[in-house]
């Protein structure tokens, strides 16, 4: 059997704190809510959570605007709620993933308090401060040209001490200077805290804004983001889908990825291996970060499959040929197609017509592709974007402040909300969907949930109505997720292409020394004939959709319409 680590074999599933359940009916999502709903998790069937900040903060990045990194959110719970959540996870044998924000705390953090009293305040340098720059007509200007991620300028000015602070984010998320030892210490202090109360790693956001250039050299773009914003709202051309990514690039060619951050990881690492098997997950797809397969992060995500328009066998195919190659020895792989920075997979990769079935090809090929799965809550019901009718609903801070910019710079309104309503995190944020009940069981009658509820809880997407109906959607990622359980090779084999030329099926084999998996995937509204020409035949039908029965030929292979097949094969 393939040795392993507990991270490699898992399936991890995302929780968004606010928006998971409400157990004190106040409209936010809270610790003694997920508590409740641990053995609906454990009976789904994965393997390990991934938690959204949960951190005290003004909430002005719902969550990543961190005011105290070692407590909770009161309107989580407390730390002792957290604990009791903790230790009924693991009694179900559910692993528990913190988010870490290194990059910056919120402006509220008592760090930044103390580092804009004044100049000489010990904590100044915790932060990024600089000295402004006078214009050609005397006016006072900024240090340098650089935009936040979330448009405009990336540096605030301060009149109390005359300078101004960088903030890669929004002015109220400024970034700490990790070229301060001091800053170091506090935050390795930090991951110390929870990894002593005993949680099993961290998803690590946004590592590659964590340095800047220290010169401040001016950025060599022409266009602003709000200008990218602009033409990607419209862009379906992948030559300018891919110019735009070359410019946003320029834009931020001196925030971005600096080397520093390699030495940094490594740093975390050696820490992190102090407390035994403990994962690091990174928020960026660079092959890079893995160092040499042992000495930075264990895990970084393939990216490229989530920012895809459409899913198809040869994209799938080109892009695992090259990532798997890439890997050093050592390093393990890492899938996911959705999350709360993206839309809701059945709504990124549906065509409007065949949503729920790509929805389930989507799952398929997420649990038999080599590498750990991550899932995101409410897709195993097949929850989809909620798309918001107005301002006043919207919670999604860059969204607002990508509005407001538009319209002062010449939008009119009814563009500038087109753009925003594109482009809002919001729409994959909305509250789960528990019953067919009102507020959708998440929370009480009459409770204006924090997010508006999709109204589709009424039509059978919710947990209740689907729990015992046996073609649901919950029903098929529990049963795929047992599949996926119960076979070595898809948890933990070596991936071999077939059908090198199939532009409508995706086909692979997935092999340890005791098992192999092949695993077929229909992209079409068609039934495919195919002839794989493997030296293989068929022992067990795994998982099939629809299901199989009798003999299955591989010389003459039929596949149903956007069918599955995972099938145990042996030598002929």
């Amino acid at each position: 059997m393939v040795n392993s680590r507990w991270w490699q074999e898992a399936v991890f599933y995302q929780i968004y704190p606010r928006s998971f359940a409400d157990e004190d009916g106040d409209g936010m999502g809270d610790f003694a809510g997920i508590i409740r709903q641990l053995d609906y998790l454990e009976h789904l069937g994965i393997d390990a959570i991934w938690l959204s900040p949960h951190y005290p903060s003004p909430q002005v990045d719902c969550g990543y605007d961190i005011s105290d990194y070692i407590g909770v959110a009161p309107e989580y719970g407390t730390l002792d709620t957290f604990r009791a959540f903790l230790e009924g996870a693991h009694q179900r044998g559910i692993r528990v993933v913190l988010d870490l924000v290194l990059n910056h705390t919120s402006d509220q953090h008592p760090w930044f308090q103390a580092s804009r009293s004044g100049r000489d305040h010990p904590k100044r340098d915790w932060y990024v401060w600089r000295d402004g720059r006078t214009g050609t007509d005397g006016e006072r200007l900024p240090p340098n040209n650089w935009e936040s991620s979330f448009t405009g300028s990336a540096w605030e000015y301060d009149p109390a001490t005359d300078q101004y602070y960088y903030h890669h984010f929004l002015k109220e998320q400024p970034d700490l200077n990790w070229r301060n030892p001091e800053v170091r210490a506090a935050m390795w202090d930090v991951v110390r805290f929870w990894l002593d109360l005993g949680v099993d790693g961290f998803r690590l956001d946004a590592i590659a804004t964590i340095y800047e250039h220290p010169d401040l050299p001016d950025h060599t773009s022409d266009m602003t983001l709000l200008d990218l914003y602009a033409v990607w709202a419209t862009a379906e051309d992948p030559d300018v889908l891919a110019e735009l990514g070359r410019e946003w690039e320029r834009l931020f060619e001196y925030q971005f990825d600096l080397p520093e951050v390699h030495d940094l990881m490594k740093d975390l690492r050696q820490l992190v291996n102090g407390y035994g098997d403990v994962v690091l997950i990174g928020e960026d797809e660079k092959i890079a970060y893995y160092g040499s397969g042992d000495d930075e992060l264990h895990m970084v995500f393939n990216f490229e499959l989530m920012r895809t328009r459409r899913l198809t066998p040869p994209q799938i195919r080109a892009n695992q040929a090259e990532r798997l190659a890439q890997l050093p020895d050592g390093a393990w792989p890492c899938n996911t197609l959705g999350n709360h920075d993206s839309p809701r997979v059945k709504s990124a990769f549906g065509d409007g017509v065949h949503d729920a079935e790509l929805a389930r090809l989507s799952l398929a090929l997420l649990l038999t592709l080599r590498g750990t799965p991550f899932l995101y809550y409410g897709e195993e019901i097949g929850m989809v974007n909620r798309v918001l009718d107005s301002l006043e609903q919207f919670r999604d801070t860059l969204a607002l402040r990508q509005y407001a910019l538009a319209v002062e710079n010449g939008f009119s309104e009814d563009r500038a909300f087109a753009l925003v309503r594109k482009a809002t995190r919001d729409v994959a944020r909305t509250p789960m969907q528990w019953s067919n009940a009102p507020n959708a069981g998440f929370s009480p009658a009459g409770v204006d949930t924090w997010l508006p509820v999709h109204p589709n809880y009424a039509e059978g997407v919710n947990v209740a109505d689907q729990l015992d109906d046996p073609t649901s959607m919950l029903a098929f990622y529990r049963r795929l997720l047992a599949v996926r359980r119960s076979s070595p090779a898809l948890r933990l084999g070596e991936y071999e292409s077939v059908l090198e030329d199939g532009a409508s099926c995706l086909a692979f084999l997935r092999r340890v020394p005791d098992q192999l998996c092949l695993v077929v995937l229909n992209y079409t509204a068609q039934t495919q004939s195919l002839a794989p020409d493997l030296p293989y035949r068929v022992t067990e039908v795994m998982f099939s959709t629809p299901a199989r029965s009798g003999p299955i030929d591989l010389v003459a292979l039929t596949v149903a319409p956007y069918g599955i097949l995972i099938a145990e094969v042996a030598v002929a």
